[in-house]
Formats: structure tokens, C-alpha cells, sequence
């Protein structure tokens, strides 16, 4: 596997765009399909549970396989590995373009999901060795704005292609970033050393992929199904959980298990992937839930909801420059701690928030957000991976995409079941005030014959009036609970340490090589 080069990298510019040319690539299709979604179930015949599979089987394919990276970069070559899944993830884009059943489009998701995979933590693990140590942070500034601003940008993005032309250009606008990635690395990046001699860890990958398949599952599938009064989700979760325990025991037992222990040894790493586990189910969760706030309880028409929205990828990107600049200078969980201040600060103010707050005010709080986030990302990779050894790199790197992408599920999945559960609870607990006996139904004034509850009409506007009051406050506990999930993230930094000089690796390069 490569290492960390002390000398100047030719080409060092090229590879970087393409690097995150393919990281924003891979960003982009996790969000970029979700709104033409309902394009696609009439094209393809599917009915709505049969369509989110296609969202489904990417994630949890692309979740299974970002586990391997790291040994499949050792063994077969970092440049080989990169250009082998940029050329499958681009052919895998136009097959699910040209799907004409859903059975096709499952197919060829799966198949992107696989290749796609790798192109984050590979892109990530290059940049930290093209980059000397100085100039790290800039570099990890640079690749983070196509991590955070893909899957802000994708819902957009895929709006306006469905739009103007139809849902598979949501696919085939994949090809000609693909293609100038693909070129840019075969003649520009430096050559790999592989090594065949290595053997894989099947037991270890197939408990891994149960645990890590089991889990996405439930996930994915919870809500529709009703959580764990359903069967499928019971089953997925002991299959989870079974999976993910026979990992640990395998991977603290075995004597060459395909991830590393050592990693877990680090404290910086350790603190890092769990910090990075609690930004995750901020990142994705935050704008799944504002998205449908403008639209549903502020009524800001589809496109008008996406411009307010553009301004939290422009305080993510200023500070993730600013803070490549100044991680170097300032201690890095100094950055850190401002940055989650800064984010909780913008959660209380959407506490506050109701259907008729000002379009200014939502835009700053989403702008502070986004700069949270921005000011959290950059400084926690630098951190996490500056004591960790350089042939650790692109092992440490999938991890940190694994934790994300986990923490991205969770979050979503119980930021929404929370929604939809306490607006029901809370329609039923308002509701019984509404009787006829209420004095507010009595007064004889427009109001009250709008809202008599014993005609048809008024009916329907008492119940859309007690809805909107049940979300409102839905809404509220949403971000109380996601305040309470990124507090925690503040003791995590007293858990890391700053780095004191150069990291001395150690003898043995990869706990799977032999």
C-alpha cells in the first residue's frame, strides 16, 4: 500500500480534482435519486414499497462493501483499486439509467453500490498522501466539499434533471465526470505496489456484511413496516445484531482479520469515528427534515424550498476553507467545539421556529448549521487520522465512511419514525379538546362556523388545523432530540489529543498481510 510521500507529487493538482471529482460523484447518488423516485415507479411499473428499493440496495450494498477497502486497496494496488471502481461505478450509472424494469434497476444499484463504495475512502487516503503533513488540512478541506455539499446538492440537482429533462439523466449525468475522473487518474497518480501474497478474511467479511445488512435493513425498512411489531424487522435486527457481535469476537480472536485491530488502539481514531457516528446523524437527518418543513408547514413552493436551502451548503463550504487554513494554527478541537456550539445554537433556534418565521431568519440559522458542520468535518479528520500510521490510512479512511454512513441511517430513520409518531400522539392528545363544550367553538363569530365541528367542512378544517398544530410541536421534538444527541459529541474532545510530532509506524504494515 502507498505511503505518505515526503517529496513533492507530480501532477498533484490534477489528482486531487479528480479524487474529488469521484468523492462527489458518490456523494451526490446517495440523495440524487430520492426525488425521482416517483418518476421512476411509473416508468418502471412498481408500486411505492417496491420502489424505495431502489434507494435501499445502494445504501446497503454500498455500506457492505466500505468495510473491505482498506485490505482490497493492499492487495490489489490503491491507483488500480480507485480506477477499477470509478470505471464500474460510471458503467454501473448508465445501466441504471437505461433500466426498463425494476427488477434491472435493483440489479444494477446493487452493482453501483459495490463499486461506489470505495471511491470515498480512497479519494480520502490519497489526498492525506499527495499532501505533506503542513498542508493536510487544506487538502482534507478541499475533499470534504464534495462529502458534505453531495448530499445537500443531490436532492436539487435531481429535481432540476427530472424537471428539464427526465429521471435517468439523474443517472447518465454520472458519464462525462466519470470519464475525466477515470483519465486524470490512470496517467496522473502515482503507481501502486500490490500484494498478491495476501489472504482474505471471509469469516470475518461475511459476519460483518450480516451485521452491517441486517442493521441497514431495519433501518430502511422500519418505518414502512411498522418497527418491531412487524416480523421482517425482528428477524433483520437478531440477524444485525448476531452479525456485528461475532465480528468483535472474530476480530479480537483471529490472527489476521481483514480490519486491523491496531486502529482500535488509537485513541484519536476511536474518539474520531465516534464523533463522526454523532455528526452523521446530524448531517443527513437535518435537511431530510427541513426539506418537507418549508414545502408542508411553510408552503414555500418545491423550487423556492431548494434555494432557501442552497444557503447551509455555502456556510458548510466557507467553513471548511477557512478552517483548512486555520487547523494548523489553532488547536483543532478548539475548531471543533465552536463548530458544535454553533450547530446546537442552530437546532435551539429551529425549536422556535413556526409556519409563518421569517425567510431571512431561516436562512441564517441554516447558513450557522451548515458552518457547524463545515467547522466540525475538517478539523475531526485531522485529528483522527494524525496519530494514526500511513499504512492505515485507507483502512481508517472506510471506517470513517462506514460510521457515517451508519450514523447518516440511524439518524434519518429515527429523526422520521419520531415525526410521524409524535404528530399521530400528539392529533389525538390535541384533538380531544376539540368537542362541542370548547368555549373557542362557541363564540358565533367566522371562526367558529369555519371550524363547526358538526358540518363536513368544518370538520376537515378543524382536523387539517389540529395536524398542522401536532407537527409544529413534532417538529420541535425532533430538534430537542437531535440537541441531546450532539451534546455527548463535546466530551469526545476531551477524550482526543493533540499530536506532538511525526507518527512512527509500526513493523507490521496491515494485520492482514502475511
Amino acid at each position: 500500500m502507498a505511503v505518505a510521500q515526503p517529496e513533492p507529487v507530480p501532477y498533484r493538482m490534477i489528482i486531487t480534482l479528480c479524487t474529488v471529482g469521484a468523492t462527489l460523484m458518490q456523494a451526490l447518488d446517495q440523495t440524487i435519486a430520492n426525488v425521482a423516485l416517483p418518476y421512476m415507479q411509473g416508468s418502471l411499473s412498481a408500486t411505492y414499497d417496491e420502489i424505495t428499493w431502489v434507494l435501499t440496495s445502494y445504501i446497503t450494498a454500498a455500506a457492505i462493501m466500505t468495510a473491505p477497502v482498506g485490505w482490497l486497496a493492499a492487495r490489489f494496488g490503491r491507483k488500480y483499486l480507485f480506477i477499477t471502481c470509478l470505471i464500474g461505478f460510471t458503467i454501473t450509472s448508465m445501466m441504471c439509467g437505461a433500466a426498463q424494469s425494476l427488477n434491472q434497476m435493483v440489479i444494477f444499484r446493487i452493482l453501483q453500490g459495490v463499486f461506489g463504495a470505495a471511491l470515498v475512502p480512497l479519494s480520502q487516503a490519497t489526498m492525506m498522501d499527495i499532501y505533506p503533513a503542513e498542508r493536510r488540512g487544506q487538502a482534507m478541506a478541499i475533499w470534504g466539499v464534495g462529502v458534505m455539499i453531495g448530499p445537500i446538492l443531490g436532492p436539487t440537482l435531481g429535481g432540476y434533471l427530472t424537471e428539464m429533462y427526465n429521471w435517468r439523466w439523474v443517472f447518465y449525468i454520472n458519464l462525462p465526470f466519470g470519464i475525466l475522473a477515470t483519465t486524470g487518474l490512470v496517467f496522473c497518480m502515482p503507481r501502486s505496489h500490490p500484494n498478491f501474497l495476501m489472504k482474505f478474511d471471509w469469516i470475518g467479511f461475511g459476519v460483518l456484511s450480516l451485521g452491517i445488512g441486517g442493521l441497514q435493513m431495519m433501518l430502511d425498512r422500519g418505518q414502512d413496516q411498522d418497527w418491531f411489531s412487524a416480523t421482517e424487522i425482528i428477524t433483520e435486527a437478531v440477524l444485525g445484531g448476531l452479525g456485528i457481535y461475532l465480528f468483535i469476537v472474530h476480530m479480537m480472536t483471529s490472527r489476521r482479520p481483514f480490519i486491523p485491530p491496531v486502529l482500535f488502539a488509537d485513541r484519536n481514531f476511536v474518539s474520531g469515528i465516534a464523533m463522526m457516528f454523532a455528526v452523521g446523524t446530524i448531517l443527513v437527518s437535518s435537511s431530510s427534515l427541513m426539506a418537507p418543513w418549508l414545502q408542508n408547514m411553510a408552503n414555500y413552493p418545491v423550487e423556492s424550498a431548494g434555494l432557501i436551502m442552497a444557503p447551509r451548503g455555502i456556510g458548510t463550504m466557507a467553513a471548511m476553507l477557512t478552517c483548512g487554513r486555520l487547523s494548523q494554527k489553532i488547536d483543532p478541537r478548539k475548531i471543533m467545539a465552536v463548530g458544535l456550539l454553533a450547530l446546537i445554537w442552530s437546532m435551539w433556534e429551529q425549536t422556535h421556529w413556526t409556519p409563518d418565521v421569517a425567510q431571512w431568519r431561516i436562512m441564517m440559522t441554516i447558513i450557522i448549521q451548515g458552518a457547524g458542520l463545515g467547522s466540525v468535518f475538517l478539523p475531526l479528520q485531522v485529528m483522527a487520522f494524525a496519530t494514526l500510521a500511513p499504512q492505515y490510512r485507507t483502512d481508517g479512511a472506510s471506517l470513517f465512511s462506514l460510521f457515517r454512513n451508519i450514523g447518516a441511517a440511524v439518524g434519518v430513520s429515527v429523526t422520521s419514525f419520531m415525526l410521524a409518531h409524535n404528530t399521530q400522539v400528539l392529533h389525538e392528545e390535541i384533538g380531544a379538546h376539540v368537542t362541542p363544550f370548547n368555549r373557542a367553538l362557541q363564540r358565533g363569530d367566522q371562526a367558529s362556523h369555519l371550524w363547526d365541528p358538526f358540518s363536513s367542512h368544518g370538520a376537515a378544517a378543524l382536523d387539517h388545523v389540529v395536524n398542522q398544530q401536532a407537527q409544529i410541536v413534532a417538529y420541535i421534538d425532533d430538534y430537542h432530540m437531535m440537541i441531546f444527541t450532539t451534546l455527548p459529541a463535546l466530551i469526545l474532545l476531551l477524550l482526543m489529543r493533540r499530536p506532538r510530532g511525526a507518527v512512527t509506524p509500526p513493523a507490521d504494515a496491515h494485520a492482514a498481510m502475511d
